[in-house]
């Protein structure tokens, strides 16, 4: 072989190796989150879609985009990542059910703290109670679920776990530390369209996505968060009233109306934009730690480093 042609055999083998892992058998880090982004932003679009021109009304038509994100985001980890759906966190293992009794009972706790904290304050005030009709009601716990699932999938199964990965050259505390803003700044900023955003709100709601990063990290799974997520937007919602992330809900409990300072209640976009939020997300947090030391899960889980690849046991 000539030297040009070992020249170009070098170049070629180095190109490859750029972007593909051979000991991995699979697209290095930055080549899967690439193609996973153009996946669920291509699943985003033909949900929406296809929604629309089916003429479905909520919360179907609000559902099904999710729905396909959600779907998008499991063949992508299947033929893509080439790892175990369980790998995301999605585990029915002993303590998931636990978990998810848990994370919402903790959501519906600290938007409870807000509101009574915010009422005792005088920043809120009851405008009505018993807002909307049953079947409203139902309807927007629908797309609770649905958001609180395919959100977590998306940012803490896929997004999350990839990162952490693709940073062990730089060791596991860099690795998860690093994976964790990542994702919660992702996290932020997909909110940060949302009417009324604020670089408060976007502040706000990253913080919130360390707090859900945080309950999968030290328990490997996807239940705690889910919970955490389902329950903290049906309370914020469903039960006070306030918006949610900015989207205003026509079903409440107890509608309560923000009259103290923005900064502290988050105004028109929600407590995420303010001081009530940003305070229930850190002793959301601390309760986090808590219950994963309860159950015996005080440290990161160690299988987010090490991918459970399919090819391995083919």
């Amino acid at each position: 072989m000539s030297q040009r042609g070992r020249l170009y055999d070098r170049l070629f083998d180095r190109l490859r190796s750029a972007v593909w892992n051979a000991a991995e058998r699979r697209p290095r880090t930055p080549i899967r989150l690439l193609v996973g982004l153009l996946a669920i932003v291509f699943s985003l679009v033909a949900g929406t879609l296809v929604a629309v021109g089916a003429g479905l009304s909520s919360p179907w038509g609000t559902v099904l985009p999710m729905v396909a994100v959600a779907g998008a985001t499991l063949v992508v980890a299947h033929v893509v990542d080439r790892r175990r759906i369980a790998d995301l966190g999605l585990r029915r293992e002993r303590g998931w059910l636990a978990d998810l009794v848990a994370g919402l009972a903790l959501g519906v706790a600290l938007q409870t703290l807000v509101a009574g904290v915010g009422l005792a304050a005088g920043w809120f005030r009851v405008a009505d109670t018993l807002v909307g009709t049953a079947a409203g009601a139902v309807s927007i716990l629908v797309v609770f679920v649905a958001v609180g699932v395919y959100e977590e999938l998306f940012a803490r199964g896929l997004l999350l776990v990839n990162v952490a990965e693709g940073l062990r050259f730089a060791g596991d505390r860099v690795a998860v530390g690093g994976a964790l803003l990542a994702s919660a700044g992702v996290f932020g900023v997909l909110h940060a369209g949302n009417p009324g955003a604020s670089l408060a709100s976007t502040l706000g709601i990253t913080a919130a996505g360390l707090f859900l990063g945080v309950g999968f990290v030290l328990t490997g799974r996807l239940s705690f968060p889910v919970g955490v997520h389902i329950s903290w937007n049906a309370a914020q919602g469903a039960l006070y009233g306030f918006s949610v992330s900015g989207l205003g809900i026509d079903v409440a409990l107890v509608d309560l109306d923000p009259t103290g300072p923005t900064l502290l209640t988050g105004g028109s976009f929600g407590p995420e934009a303010g001081l009530l939020g940003f305070g229930a997300v850190v002793v959301g947090t601390a309760a986090t730690v808590a219950w994963a030391r309860y159950r015996g899960d005080g440290g990161v889980d160690p299988r987010l480093l090490v991918p459970d690849l399919r090819w391995r046991e083919e």
